[in-house]
């Protein structure tokens, strides 16, 4: 591991796991919720999907302080992204569904099923209680508190807002609109009143309280923005984008969000190879590559704090943070899922997550979500008691 600055200090290290475990609160969370029913199941109506109890499909790892306790199955084909709350789980697929899983029954609550092809991504909005699924060029908003879960807009790559659904009927869709593109990555602001949509080499501005295209982030990259990270910085929007171009952008968005914006930092050095993946906290960002390259970045200067060159063997696929812990996770195109320290960039240990890619990771404050091929979510824990020593191997 190279570290990009010229100074020999090293950071303070993070709270070992085992601190961490004693720190955090022992109230109910997802995984006390989902084993406490010891009824068996009730039958769920047909291609609904449960969360049920890992049975030694992921068998444990000493090397990993993280455990499988659950995978969520309903999914028929890959499942591509993830979003997910305290009480909410929330995947899309290449089965051309998205899926609500409630994390208090584990039962799927529901099924949206009108998009043209895969599914590429899922995201939802708290305040709103608006979901916004991708499928090539369009995003379909669904109005999560009316009990039809009807959606209410769709929003496409060239900026046109239609009402209601785009009816594609029951065959697969190919090709594209006249003017249409693939949108590769969408983000929401924190306070859920802007929507970034990345298609080809621009990311579009949507305002939510409209639903109208203001604004474009434009002049950054020669190739397809595939990743989109947002942060709040005073009363600007944050906004990094990663493409295929190799090339990390950063653009402050202004409130009224309107007109063409152009990048106001680039990000150097670049990667060897497209970026895939992007997690923003604060100053601090982490980008994933298919140069299987994790890098991280301080964005108060602008500059490369640390590069863990090789950190999987494969396409780093995703990434995300553990609010509740100083943990970054990764996912891998191999299906490895690793976990590294915030602050030094030690890895703290990897499982075989799935035996296929894992596209997608998401957190909330007792679980982690991965996303994969198998057609299946694995649903993790921090292992009660886990401790890390100094080469970053799990003791129990």
């Amino acid at each position: 591991m190279r570290d990009a600055t010229s100074s020999d200090a090293t950071p303070p290290s993070s709270p070992t796991l085992s601190r961490r475990a004693r720190e955090r609160p022992t109230d109910d969370n997802v995984f006390s919720r989902l084993t406490s029913n010891t009824q068996p199941p009730t039958l769920q109506p047909p291609n609904r999907g449960q969360i049920v109890p890992n049975t030694g499909k992921v068998p444990p790892s000493k090397a990993a302080p993280v455990v499988c306790t659950h995978t969520a199955e309903g999914h028929t084909k890959a499942v591509l992204s993830l979003d997910a709350t305290e009480d909410l789980l929330f995947t899309s697929s290449k089965d051309r569904t998205a899926k609500i899983w409630d994390l208090h029954t584990g039962k799927e609550k529901a099924s949206f099923s009108s998009h043209p092809n895969n599914v590429v991504c899922v995201r939802y909005c708290p305040q709103s209680r608006l979901l916004f699924t991708v499928s090539q060029s369009y995003i379909s908003v669904w109005d999560t508190r009316a009990s039809s879960k009807q959606c209410i807009k769709t929003l496409s790559s060239s900026g046109l807002t239609h009402d209601g659904c785009v009816n594609f009927g029951s065959t697969r869709q190919i090709e594209l609109a006249p003017g249409e593109h693939h949108i590769n990555d969408i983000a929401l602001n924190e306070d859920g009143t802007a929507l970034y949509s990345a298609a080809g080499n621009v990311v579009r501005v949507w305002d939510l309280k409209s639903f109208a295209a203001i604004g474009k982030l434009n002049g950054g990259h020669q190739a397809a923005v595939m990743a989109i990270a947002v942060d709040r910085w005073e009363s600007k929007d944050i906004v990094l984008t990663g493409s295929k171009d190799h090339y990390i952008k950063m653009f402050e968005v202004v409130e009224e969000r309107a007109g063409i914006m152009t990048p106001k930092y680039n990000l150097e050095p670049p990667h060897y190879d497209g970026i895939q993946a992007l997690c923003i906290s604060q100053d601090t960002l982490f980008s994933g590559s298919r140069d299987m390259c994790i890098k991280k970045w301080d964005l108060s200067s602008q500059q490369l704090k640390y590069s863990i060159n090789s950190a999987h063997k494969d396409w780093v696929c995703a990434l995300k943070f553990m609010p509740s812990n100083n943990i970054l996770f990764s996912g891998c195109r191999g299906g490895f899922l690793k976990l590294w320290n915030i602050e030094n960039c030690n890895q703290l240990g990897e499982i075989k997550a799935h035996s296929s890619p894992i596209n997608s990771i998401a957190t909330n404050s007792s679980a982690i979500f991965t996303a994969s091929n198998d057609h299946t979510v694995g649903i993790w824990a921090i292992k009660s008691g886990a401790d890390v020593n100094e080469n970053g191997e799990c003791l129990e």
